[in-house]
């Protein structure tokens, strides 16, 4: 059932944008949560609809905005085990394991990471990205394993991914690359697109291209192979795996943008999103997390014939 709420407008708020003042009236709303709402004819002042969100208020106008219910999840929700890392009433951070899609999309309808959300939370997550991807502030690729964070609710949500537009969350991830990399750091800023030949894929420049920033460390030297650290600056889609193939290094195991022809054995691509640090969207305190390199990556690198001198120190 949709909500629906009414204020009349006092002297001391004339004057100022119609979004301005509902977002100070209703503090569970996001500035540009209700932009949409103004924007979908949500909003009456008057007993008119208004859909200009500058609509700058006067003393006595009566604002009616309503809150349309979230859609149910047509999801079901199933018990499948989260290795579950922090966990309070606004959020929870979770290392996800290699193979699990974040979130229900064609062909990925049941066993993802949102399915087993529903079971351990039920409706106590975040509504802000439908009815698909509750909670879901942003995502890893199903073969990268490591950490996420995931709203309980849309003041959580809001705060988290307005950090995430801003560049301010520290996202650390762990790779093997073919190659030896002959130097300690660099940067691959170069935007990346959709490949107009593949959809399943991204490129360098490609169609409608966005700014992508990746930084990376070289941790360990192995000759054929590469261990190294990312850091992104920003979170496009498969970035890291576009700008390191792009770098000539592409990820040992990734079937999509590395060399044909390699072992059935690697199962995908070799990153582990590994730390993982925001400031608390509600207390203000800055968290950081750390999730140690999985089995499955130290399995493959002693297949490989892989020994790591620092893989237990990440």
């Amino acid at each position: 059932m949709d909500n629906t709420y009414g204020f009349t407008i006092e002297k001391d708020m004339e004057g100022t944008r119609i979004d301005s003042v509902l977002s100070l009236l209703l503090t569970d709303l996001s500035r540009n949560y209700v932009t949409k709402l103004i924007e979908q004819g949500c909003l009456k002042v008057n007993g008119e609809v208004m859909t200009v969100k500058k609509y700058k208020v006067r003393e006595g106008d009566f604002a009616e905005i309503t809150i349309p219910e979230p859609e149910v999840l047509q999801v079901e929700a199933e018990d499948i085990p989260l290795e579950i890392v922090y966990e309070d009433s606004d959020l929870l951070v979770v290392n996800k394991e290699r193979g699990m899609v974040v979130h229900p999309a064609p062909g990925n309808y049941t066993g993802t990471l949102v399915n087993a959300l529903m079971y351990h939370l039920g409706d106590r997550l975040s509504s802000i990205n439908g009815v698909a991807r509750p909670g879901i502030v942003h995502r890893i690729d199903k073969d990268t394993s490591g950490l996420l964070v995931i709203a309980k609710n849309d003041k959580a949500h809001e705060g988290l991914a307005g950090q995430l537009k801003e560049h301010s969350v520290t996202r650390r991830y762990f790779a093997l690359v073919y190659d030896n990399i002959n130097i300690d750091n660099g940067t691959v800023d170069e935007p990346i697109g959709r490949d107009p030949r593949n959809r399943l894929r991204k490129k360098v420049g490609g169609e409608s291209p966005r700014d992508a920033v990746t930084h990376f460390e070289v941790l360990e030297r192995f000759g054929k192979y590469t261990l190294i650290g990312c850091r992104l600056e920003t979170g496009r889609t498969h970035q890291i795996r576009v700008h390191l193939a792009y770098f000539k290094h592409p990820l040992v195991g990734d079937m999509l943008y590395g060399p044909s022809g390699q072992p059935d054995f690697l199962g995908g691509q070799m990153l582990h999103a590994g730390v993982l640090g925001f400031v608390h969207p509600v207390s203000g305190e800055y968290m950081e997390f750390h999730a140690p390199i999985p089995e499955y990556f130290r399995e493959n690198m002693r297949r490989l014939g892989l020994e790591s001198g620092v893989i237990d120190t990440l």
